[in-house]
């Protein structure tokens, strides 16, 4: 397979097309953190990773479009979850991967781009996923993945098409289905909370910014 090339080969796309039910119905993608809207916020750190970026939402389009990125719809009645806005993406992809990141993790790592593009590349896989460590009861760590950080290849939209239509909706379900690499995200230096996301205004107040 030809290698991905993150600057090249990868179109980025921010998740805000969400119901935002824990939020109290509130569209997330335009909450405040740090003074800017958490899809905008999205929307720079992934810019610099990829080839150009879109973003997935299905309400209040105006204020998305202010963003100055393309915005991509679901396709399915009713926002099925975070599938809906892959296929969405993929429907609009006009490169050879999509890597898709919620808008409700403001912290996601910089080099996310770069490393899922490694994993993808050295195991020749349809699909790369990020996992981060996770807290035990007992102490300890274990790495847990991350579905909705994933880098897929273009070809894989009738596939999803296919699986969304027989009423699938989970993420983890139909990565299942394809050849997943899985880049831990647990190197010196990565942060801890990096992949943290915010379902409640609560938990969104008590995130500080990163670089």
């Amino acid at each position: 397979m030809t290698p991905v090339r993150p600057d090249l080969d990868i179109t980025g796309l921010v998740l805000a097309g969400g119901r935002g039910s824990r939020m109290g119905g509130l569209d997330k993608g335009l909450q405040d953190f740090a003074g800017e809207p958490l899809a905008l916020r999205a929307l720079q750190r992934l810019a610099p990773q990829v080839h150009r970026v879109m973003l997935s939402a299905n309400r209040n389009l105006l204020s998305y479009e202010f963003f100055g990125a393309p915005v991509v719809t679901d396709a399915q009645p009713d926002h099925p979850g975070p599938l809906a806005g892959f296929l969405a993406g993929l429907q609009h992809c006009e490169t050879p991967c999509l890597l898709t990141v919620p808008c409700d993790a403001p912290n996601f790592p910089l080099d996310l781009a770069q490393r899922l593009a490694e994993a993808m590349n050295a195991q020749g896989a349809d699909i790369a996923m990020a996992s981060a460590p996770e807290g035990q009861p007992d102490g300890t760590s274990r790495l847990r993945p991350q579905p909705v950080f994933c880098l897929l290849r273009s070809t894989l939209q009738g596939s999803l098409a296919d699986f969304l239509e027989a009423g699938g909706r989970k993420v983890s379900a139909w990565t299942a289905q394809h050849a997943v690499a899985v880049m831990p995200f647990d190197r010196p230096g990565d942060a801890p909370g990096a992949f943290f996301n915010a379902n409640t205004l609560a938990e969104l107040q008590s995130v500080a910014p990163s670089r």
